[in-house]
């Protein structure tokens, strides 16, 4: 084999690759085709162009990028632990527009989509980076970042003027999820310590790599100080644990039953609920009534059986005509709730027998 390589290397002919080389050479075509798909979900650059460098304007998109990311993943959280009150938006949106839709589902599926989009972003920047290519984003990502960015602030500026209330929720909820969030944090962080250091050294500008190691130092700073100011139920023994809080029926049981109906009360009753929260509203002939709203358009069939007063305001009508009134029937037809399904065949027979209860039939019930 020595002898035959040696003769055909003196008459010129070819010789036949080794192992070695064809490895290098397969690993190369894998190589290029991985830089060449980053750059082109990136940047819609599909081959890599000799000269390119990240500008201070690329690091400035990268970092809002991070930004855009961080702040789309908190209004998530945030939309997750009150969704329990998302009903109220429902509502909300239906005296705007008499159109009931379940918006707490369009709102988490739309939200969990610019988080995962924007985090996809984050892993081609650092893929990229990795890889020694520039971080060129093309302008329909930077059109998209800042959608993004308008819809995050939208929502928060929204749950500030219309719901302020939410962010007692959301306190509550961080105390009992923060160990875990700290958890998380320091996952993400340590899995970042290796593209931030690539990028630490392949930086010339001493201020830029000032500032890198500056936040990134801050950050790990920052987070092994967060337990200090975690005050959470799991860090107590059970003995120091406050006792639990009292149930209260809001609006009696409207995840199981048609609000502020009997069968609502009666099941929330059922529940072990010992406070049963309600609305009251007089009628035109001085009779107080169970009903949230200034209108009947909601809860009840007002439009079929008034057509031409449907819009008119609850406190216009008077007993007689209020009893007349399906007051059940809408749970079962918009599901407000998604335990509405969960009703038996007998439940939801009984959940279209249910008119407007009087405060008398309240208070009587509340007394057995």
């Amino acid at each position: 084999a020595g002898s035959w390589f040696l003769s055909a290397e003196r008459a010129g002919l070819p010789l036949p690759k080794t192992r070695p080389a064809m490895a290098k050479r397969r690993n190369g075509g894998c190589r290029r085709f991985c830089t060449s798909c980053l750059l082109g979900l990136f940047g819609c650059h599909w081959t890599p162009k000799k000269g390119l460098k990240t500008s201070k304007c690329d690091y400035a998109w990268f970092f809002l990028l991070f930004c855009i990311g961080l702040l789309a993943l908190a209004w998530l959280y945030v939309a997750l632990v009150t969704l329990n009150d998302f009903h109220n938006f429902n509502e909300f949106i239906f005296q705007k527009t008499e159109w009931w839709l379940d918006w707490s589902v369009v709102m988490l599926c739309v939200t969990a989509m610019l988080v995962t989009y924007s985090s996809l972003l984050m892993v081609l920047a650092l893929c990229l980076q990795l890889c020694h290519q520039p971080l060129k984003l093309h302008w329909l990502h930077k059109g998209l970042l800042i959608l993004t960015l308008l819809i995050a602030v939208a929502a928060f500026v929204g749950l500030k003027l219309q719901w302020s209330e939410e962010w007692e929720s959301a306190h509550i909820a961080l105390q009992a999820t923060g160990p875990f969030l700290h958890i998380g944090a320091v996952a993400g962080l340590t899995m970042l310590a290796w593209p931030v250091a690539t990028c630490f050294y392949r930086l010339s500008h001493a201020a830029l790599r000032s500032v890198i190691l500056v936040l990134y130092l801050g950050a790990m700073l920052a987070l092994y100080l967060a337990p200090l100011g975690i005050d959470s139920p799991c860090f107590l023994e059970q003995s120091q644990l406050p006792p639990k809080p009292a149930l209260f029926g809001h609006r009696g049981a409207p995840m199981l039953a048609p609000e502020n109906t009997m069968m609502s009360f009666q099941k929330a009753l059922n529940c072990g609920l010992s406070v049963l929260e309600t609305d009251v509203r007089v009628s035109a002939d001085g009779i107080p009534f169970l009903l949230h709203d200034e209108t009947l358009l909601r809860t009840t069939n007002v439009q079929e059986v008034f057509p031409t007063h449907g819009h008119a305001k609850a406190t216009a009508f008077n007993w007689t005509q209020l009893q007349q009134l399906d007051a059940g029937s809408w749970f079962l037809q918009k599901h407000p709730f998604p335990t509405a399904w969960s009703l038996s065949e007998e439940g939801m027979a009984q959940a279209r027998r249910q008119h407007l209860p009087s405060l008398k039939e309240l208070l009587v019930e509340a007394k057995r």
